[in-house]
């Protein structure tokens, strides 16, 4: 069973006999202890508070039954990690997907994204998870000018927090197409022209964060921890 808050989405899911139906991530009309897995794919780092994404993991384990698990993805702010590069940063705008490119959520299984440096806008954090979370190697700070950087699109990330633009592909959409095929920002200046541009907040994570957050809730154990494709993942197992 799936859900999401886009009803469009819902919709398609629907078109395709798909279980799914809207729902907010804060709080699932499901029954407790009712679930034997879940997932939550590049869903978490569009919350804009710490305490908000630490509520979501804390909805998602709710769901969970004892010994049941979860796996969760959220964009990276490391990009390039043991000196590889991810996929995100590889697909450069004069690859073959030149013309288009699928909404970063949806095109790539692990997504991906980067992050933080001394300008870092907002990163409102607990004083229990800074004092979890002990690298350094991210040491973005909140500053008195709230405006979000807009991201360049295949990019390395330079703040944690940010703003994302997609370029949506205009005209009638063809059945058999993603919804959330994009128009890649290199495209010809008409094309940007005519293609609206809206704005998503992100909050990339930085090495050993989301396990943090995790860590901090009682009900749930991290049983693995990792990097795969410019995302951070853990899998946790309700207790």
């Amino acid at each position: 069973v799936g859900c999401d808050r886009s009803k469009n989405l819902v919709d398609i899911c629907g078109e395709k006999h798909f279980q799914a139906f809207v729902c907010d991530a804060l709080s699932v009309p499901i029954r407790s202890g009712s679930c034997d897995a879940c997932i939550s794919i590049a869903v978490i780092h569009h919350f804009s508070t710490a305490e908000r994404r630490l509520a979501t993991i804390r909805e998602l384990a709710r769901l969970l039954r004892p010994g049941g698990t979860a796996l969760i993805y959220v964009w990276a702010m490391e990009q390039e990690y043991k000196n590889q590069k991810s996929k995100y940063l590889k697909e450069k705008n004069g690859s073959k997907n030149k013309d288009k490119e699928m909404n970063t959520d949806t095109a790539q299984r692990p997504l991906s994204d980067q992050g933080p440096d001394n300008s870092s806008q907002d990163s409102p954090w607990s004083d229990q998870l800074i004092k979890d979370l002990k690298d350094e190697s991210c040491d973005a700070k909140p500053v008195a000018d709230f405006r979000l950087p807009v991201h360049t699109n295949r990019t390395s990330f330079h703040s944690q927090d940010l703003l994302v633009p997609w370029h949506l592909k205009g005209g009638t959409r063809k059945k058999e197409e993603s919804v959330d095929t994009v128009l890649v920002p290199g495209g010809s200046k008409e094309s940007r022209e005519l293609s609206p541009v809206f704005h998503r907040y992100y909050h990339v994570f930085c090495e050993g964060e989301l396990e943090a957050v995790c860590r901090s809730l009682d009900c749930v154990g991290v049983q693995k921890s990792y990097y795969d494709q410019g995302n951070w993942c853990v899998i946790l197992e309700k207790f």
